[in-house]
């Protein structure tokens, strides 16, 4: 058996013992080998059937089992994005440093940005992590909102109650609503970025134009077959509800279904299978054509945010300026460096940084990058092969969380690489 099923959002079924899922009833009177049924409910029970979300699993205990919570207090990740008035500045920050004593993936966890909220089921929010210990007798999970996660140093292992997923740089990994999950570190310490979507699940975009085939290939997301743990050892449950994080103690581990099946699942992508698409006459086409995922929202053609790459590709266009032009946009842009360099910008940009360009904030390439497309050769295609960046764009304004802000490793200097950009201006 292999460790993964194939497919975006697609029906599945499996089992960790032979048995454990029955046969033609959801809920039978009496689940096999003793287990317990317990139904996931990831959108409303009345949604379309195309975009319905649950799961069924049977577990050895139902999740019911957990006791009392009570306020666990987290000093950098939260949601309270009104702490500090937007900016139209731009703003870019350094990679998060390095933790200097043992700290986990929730506990190393930095909120950068966001907006809307879990209240509003609307919005996003945008953070960092840094961990260099795995989580030991603790599990989390998030009612607020799915979870995508970007390793940009060190692979993350993520025990989820639906299987094991191992995920490393140029990797995402989607973490559902209220799916209950361990972060281990098989190689060391890790550094990322988080996107908290608290608005309608993640999809693949309609192709349109593009046809039937291009961008992310559903065939090539990864859900995990069932894996369980039977252990009877006190574990702490750390939930966060309503933008806070809650504490509980449970007396066996959370993360014992034998057997599931459905389809609200965690799952992985890699990102360079990615197809990607541009132009191979002149100019350029629109950034959307370096969507992977996106949160639909209330306006039709409109997300509640976006999640694109920017990955190894050729550029061939005649007659154009090759690297990203300047640009204003009616939506919010936060960006992230996973490896490589980012073609356009010099310097400054590094592998674990981040930037935020705000609605409307104009923002392009730096000075060096100006010049050098400026006077390139375009007889020769310009081949981007070492790199992978992305961009996590909304349609609402990022509020920059106050310790983001304030932070050290915030480039305060960032809007001078655009000041030695000069007059070409000549009357004919």
């Amino acid at each position: 058996m292999t460790n993964y099923m194939t497919g975006f959002g697609n029906e599945f079924a499996t089992e960790a013992v032979p048995g454990a899922l029955p046969v033609g009833r959801n809920s039978p009177q009496r689940a096999p080998l003793g287990l317990y049924a317990e139904q996931l409910s990831g959108t409303a029970f009345t949604a379309p059937r195309a975009s319905n979300r649950r799961s069924w699993l049977y577990r050895i205990r139902p999740a019911a089992f957990a006791g009392g919570f009570s306020p666990q207090a987290h000093p950098y990740f939260h949601n309270r994005f009104a702490e500090a008035a937007a900016t139209p500045d731009p703003l870019r920050w350094s990679p998060l440093p390095w933790p200097e004593t043992p700290t986990d993936f929730v506990d190393g966890l930095f909120t950068m940005a966001g907006n809307g909220g879990p209240a509003a089921q609307s919005g996003v929010g945008i953070h960092l992590y840094a961990a260099n210990a795995s989580m030991q007798a603790r599990v989390f999970y998030n009612a607020d909102a799915e979870m995508l996660i970007v390793p940009q140093h060190g692979a993350l292992r993520l025990v989820t109650e639906l299987g094991v997923i191992e995920v490393e740089p140029q990797q995402i990994a989607v973490i559902p609503r209220g799916i209950r999950f361990r972060v281990e570190l098989p190689d060391g310490p890790v550094r990322g970025y988080v996107c908290e979507n608290f608005g309608a699940l993640l999809k693949l975009p309609d192709l349109g134009p593009i046809g039937s085939n291009g961008l992310a290939n559903p065939r090539d997301f990864e859900t995990p077959v069932a894996a369980y743990e039977d252990v009877d050892d006190e574990v702490e449950l750390v939930a966060k509800f309503q933008g806070a994080l809650w504490r509980s103690t449970m007396e066996h581990s959370p993360l014992d279904v034998v057997a599931w099946h459905g389809n609200y699942a965690p799952y992985r992508y890699d990102l360079r299978r990615f197809n990607t698409i541009g132009s191979i006459s002149y100019d350029h086409p629109d950034p959307s054509i370096f969507l992977v995922l996106h949160s639909s929202s209330d306006t039709p053609g409109v997300s509640n945010m976006d999640f694109a790459i920017f990955p190894p590709r050729w550029l061939v266009a005649q007659d154009t300026f090759r690297p990203p032009w300047f640009h204003r946009n009616v939506a919010s842009e936060f960006m992230g460096l996973v490896h490589g360099v980012y073609d356009a910008k010099a310097e400054g940009f590094v592998p674990g940084g981040s930037s935020l360009h705000n609605s409307f904030t104009g923002h392009g390439p730096d000075r060096a990058t100006f010049d050098k497309a400026s006077a390139a050769d375009l007889s020769r295609p310009d081949v981007i092969a070492d790199t992978m960046a992305f961009m996590f764009e909304t349609r609402a304004v990022l509020c920059p969380a106050r310790q983001a802000l304030d932070a050290p490793f915030r480039q305060q200097d960032y809007s001078e690489c655009w000041r030695g950009l000069e007059r070409h201006f000549q009357l004919p």
